[in-house]
């Protein structure tokens, strides 16, 4: 027989980035192990970023549920749309450098829309959901987050209906996650999110999350099972690396203030100075959201006519720019509490068969994926001397790994490799 889950998702095409992707693929596969999955989603979401390529991913004859979402960027448009925009995509600058307006939008989405913005569609859906569940038979739903107040809609489902078997999952941490410290909060309001934290980890039958560190994390809060499942990748059909002559370094993905590899630019700046032949091949691509500081930065180390900036482009855009790269770069928020952060690019990095250089904290939980998968290289963002010679040893090797890339340990990150132990769990 045939099982129901009722999967409860604020990201879904036409959003944009990682996020959405996570889902939309499990729901592609679950089917193929008799899992029948059913989306419910915002009808009018305010997504930052759109990416209308992913509709044509999304898996047909799947049920998919929408109801109505009221969020607060409609009034904060009207005090400034380019203000409200920056914020709710996440690219924030240092708060040196933000302005009266900017703090007031931070105290306001900080202290008075708790969990999070989104907090307006907890009790409309739990409404719907309510009755959904008891004319559908419904015994297992699934909350993703952030947002996080999706988890409260599943914390409040639970509590009407005990017996339910409630599912979250954790794409990033709660109250740990980087961008809190830029939100002005109060201590009340910090402390507020703890609880709510608690409460759910509690009263969760099962917590799933992306990386071994946020387990640990969570393990401190909660003796509830939780399991690892990370982000993957999907079926791709990856072209080959030709060396063109061309040095590419490229990122894809959101690069935030905090996410300044000033170490990097200072790297690729001797090296345009001390080798002819690096600076005429050499070209440093961004694709997807930066901020004006991590630009400026770029540009103070004398780089700009290297940079390639591109802004955001569609998911199949992003995959062409992976596999024309000669090596592509992963940049975490040096602080101990992204040492558990995962990025989903990172998976699809992977499949791409490209060089890695990847900056973070120490002891970082991709070091362990990099290191397992002979994929590249991670360093601290103080390792200068060893990113160095390594970017001089992949210049001289055209771009080649001096060790082969270990494909049998890349394959389990694949989506349906991942969808098994989902479906494992889910049928518990």
């Amino acid at each position: 027989m045939k099982q129901k889950v009722l999967i409860i998702a604020y990201y879904w095409p036409p959003a944009g980035g990682p996020g959405v992707q996570r889902w939309l693929k499990f729901v592609k596969y679950l089917p193929e192990f008799d899992i029948v999955p059913i989306v419910y989603v915002p009808e009018n979401p305010n997504y930052p970023i759109i990416d209308n390529s992913l509709l044509t991913e999304v898996s047909e004859g799947i049920t998919i549920l929408k109801q109505p979402i009221k969020e607060p960027y409609g009034w904060a448009n009207a005090l400034s749309r380019k203000q409200t925009k920056t914020i709710s995509s996440g690219i924030l600058p240092k708060e040196k450098k933000q302005s009266l307006l900017q703090k007031f939008l931070l105290y306001v989405r900080g202290n008075f829309f708790i969990p999070d913005a989104r907090k307006g569609w907890i009790q409309p859906s739990v409404l719907y959901l309510k009755q959904y569940i008891q004319e559908n038979a419904i015994e297992t739903i699934i909350t993703t987050g952030p947002p996080h107040s999706l988890h409260l809609i599943g914390k409040e489902l639970k509590k009407w209906k005990p017996n339910l078997n409630w599912f979250t999952d954790f794409r990033d941490p709660w109250t740990t996650i980087g961008y809190h410290d830029k939100l002005r909060m109060t201590a009340r309001t910090k402390e507020k999110h703890k609880q709510l934290e608690r409460e759910v980890l509690q009263e969760a039958n099962h917590i799933i999350v992306t990386s071994p560190g946020t387990k640990r994390e969570f393990t401190a809060i909660t003796q509830k099972p939780i399991t690892v499942i990370t982000n993957g990748y999907d079926d791709r059909e990856v072209i080959a690396h030709r060396y063109t002559g061309k040095f590419i370094l490229a990122h894809i993905g959101s690069l935030l203030s905090d996410r300044c590899p000033e170490m990097l630019w200072q790297v690729l700046k001797e090296l345009c100075a001390e080798n002819t032949d690096f600076k005429n091949a050499f070209r440093l691509v961004l694709a997807g959201k930066v901020s004006a500081e991590v630009i400026e930065s770029i540009q103070s180390h004398g780089l700009k006519d290297y940079l390639d900036f591109k802004g955001y482009v569609s998911h199949s855009e992003a995959l062409h720019i992976q596999e024309t790269a000669t090596a592509l770069l992963l940049i975490e928020i040096d602080s101990v509490n992204t040492k558990g952060i995962i990025a989903g690019k990172l998976f699809e990095y992977l499949s791409s068969k490209r060089p890695i250089i990847a900056i973070g904290p120490e002891g970082a939980d991709i070091k362990d994926i990099i290191e397992e998968t002979r994929s590249g290289i991670f360093t601290t963002y103080s390792d200068h001397d060893r990113i160095k010679n390594w970017i001089v040893t992949l210049f001289k090797n055209r771009g080649k790994l001096d060790n082969d890339i270990n494909n049998l340990e890349i394959q389990k990150y694949h989506r349906k490799s991942l969808t098994v132990s989902l479906a494992q769990l889910l049928k518990n």
